[in-house]
């Protein structure tokens, strides 16, 4: 499974793609209005210490102006992933960035039959949201198992589960078990992924008891 960060804080950008872990990055406009900076400087940053794919959604809800704003952004540099919504106009700019060669991002996802549109439409990435699901009354996980097991009925089809809005690690273990091929997550939610009580007290046993034989590696 790839690990993608949902970000736009270049600093934790830059702190978790010096881990090794880091796959990609995934933006949207909620996320740079938090970061408080210009969206185009933004992209372009991440996009140099990430050599993955970058998604830099589109603001435009009509497929006229998703066009030139893709254009625009895929310029920017070639990992960028132009993020456009699931709907009529947004899967028609999928087809023609896809048709270029530009990786697209379908986001906003939430039902399989969308997921199925979005793969017809070449889509590089689909974006179910399950913490969104889950918030209103819905078991987000079961769209992730819905959608990889339509998925995998189509050999042919191209596109990556890329499961979004994720809450907590479960969402990850949980979408990993079912084959989902990326999870884009806060921060956050990376770090929990490497902790664990019985770690922490084996390191700290481990640490004592290497004081204890008064020896050094180094």
């Amino acid at each position: 499974m790839k690990f993608f960060v949902d970000t736009a804080d270049i600093k934790e950008i830059r702190d978790l793609a010096a881990t090794g872990l880091l796959d990609g990055v995934t933006t949207n406009p909620s996320l740079i209005a938090k970061s408080g900076r210009n969206f185009l400087e933004v992209i372009k940053e991440i996009c140099a210490v990430v050599k993955g794919p970058v998604s830099a959604e589109v603001a435009a809800t009509d497929y006229d102006t998703m066009i030139k704003e893709g254009d625009k952004l895929s310029a920017i540099a070639k990992n960028v992933t132009i993020k456009v919504p699931l709907t009529p106009d947004g899967l028609r700019a999928c087809r023609y960035f896809r048709d270029k060669g530009i990786m697209v991002n379908v986001t906003l996802c939430f039902s399989p039959a969308q997921a199925l549109l979005a793969a017809k439409a070449g889509a590089s990435f689909i974006s179910p949201f399950v913490g969104r699901l889950d918030d209103v009354g819905t078991d987000g996980m079961q769209l992730i198992s819905d959608i990889c097991q339509i998925y995998s009925q189509y050999p042919h089809f191209e596109t990556e589960v890329l499961v979004a809005s994720i809450r907590h690690p479960m969402h990850v273990v949980e979408s990993a078990k079912m084959g989902a091929h990326v999870a884009t997550m806060p921060p956050s939610v990376i770090k929990q992924l490497f902790a664990h009580p019985l770690t922490d007290k084996g390191l700290s046993q481990f640490v004592e008891d290497w004081k204890k034989t008064g020896q050094s590696i180094l």
